[in-house]
């Protein structure tokens, strides 16, 4: 669907980050010209950056000025961000301004990269229709970012809007929570919490890059898909997994009780706020850890778009690319 598109310039918000990268790299693999919108430089493509704050409209316009279609991906999606309103200006008011922008430069494509969080936790495999129970201010203030680029795309009925719901996404190079999960896996002192039958919905980097270059074939109207790459595994599938691409057997198999690490994770959010300090384990990561993560992501494969990696291949690539020097591989014996 994307050799289709007109070789106008693609502005990419939030360019310089994780996805952002592997998108530009794709856009270019493409003959498409990427221009990077970002308050960070790209260590990658820093002949295509633009310095611009998605919570200001008037910064953008360098960017945008003839530009074919947005991707918004800039977001606030830590954890642990301080202060909480962090999340509103740059999710909530960072959407506002990107349609001011997008209108004022007469953009009628806006590809926005929202999130699973939007759902929160259920027993159940959730689709686009939700239902929506955020449980934290990433997942809320993404919601309410959607209904702005909803408003947007109603206001024109010739423009085209496209969300994208990626579940968690991991990848080489990156450093959010499936690396860190990978990592405490891989350096032989991973402790599982409860019982590990819990199923997790990921998605491969390279996959949600392709997924949004697929995106911009879409036409007039709101397009809304989640981003999963399957099928699903279980915690203890993907421990194993882990020790068999390093060449290891699993000589324990150490487990903490749920209740007992939920307590943990309370009390490290305390110290967390009075020494303003930054820890690994926290009440909100703990649950995420163990609550099922299922998400259905079969409407974007019916609208043809096929993911290039499959999951376990992504995985091993990963853990290959990140572990296999740490002692105790077998590519160290």
């Amino acid at each position: 669907m994307h050799r289709d598109i007109a070789p106008s310039p693609i502005a990419v918000l939030g360019g310089s980050g994780f996805i952002g990268t592997r998108l530009v790299g794709r856009l270019i693999e493409l003959g498409h010209e990427p221009r990077i919108g970002d308050l960070e430089a790209s260590t990658t493509f820093p002949d295509r950056h633009f310095p611009c704050d998605v919570r200001r409209a008037t910064t953008l316009e360098s960017v945008l000025a003839g530009a074919g279609i947005v991707m918004n991906l800039a977001a606030e999606h830590r954890d642990d961000v301080r202060p909480v309103s962090r999340y509103h200006e740059t999710n909530v008011e960072g959407a506002r301004q990107v349609c001011l922008a997008a209108e004022e430069a007469g953009i009628k494509k806006l590809i926005f990269t929202s999130s699973v969080a939007v759902y929160g936790f259920h027993s159940f495999p959730v689709d686009e229709g939700g239902p929506f129970e955020p449980f934290n201010p990433y997942g809320e203030t993404k919601l309410l970012a959607e209904g702005i680029y909803r408003t947007w795309a109603e206001e024109d009925p010739t423009r085209s809007l496209v969300i994208i719901r990626p579940t968690v996404v991991f990848g080489e190079g990156n450093r959010g929570n499936v690396y860190n999960l990978l990592r405490q896996i891989a350096s032989g002192r991973f402790m599982m919490v409860g019982p590990g039958t819990n199923r997790k919905s990921m998605a491969y980097v390279g996959n949600v890059a392709e997924c949004l270059v697929h995106a911009m074939g879409f036409g007039p109207g709101i397009h809304i898909y989640n981003c999963v790459d399957g099928p699903d595994m279980n915690m203890n599938d993907l421990v194993a997994l882990v020790y068999d691409c390093l060449g290891r057997s699993r000589s324990r198999d150490l487990r903490v009780p749920l209740g007992l690490a939920i307590a943990g994770g309370h009390l490290m959010d305390v110290v967390s706020r009075f020494t303003r300090t930054t820890f690994p384990v926290s009440a909100i990561r703990v649950r995420k850890f163990t609550e099922n993560t299922q998400f259905n992501g079969t409407r974007l494969l019916s609208t043809g778009f096929k993911p290039p990696y499959g999951l376990k291949q992504a995985l091993a690539s990963t853990i290959q690319a990140e572990f296999k020097n740490q002692p105790g591989t077998r590519a160290d014996r």
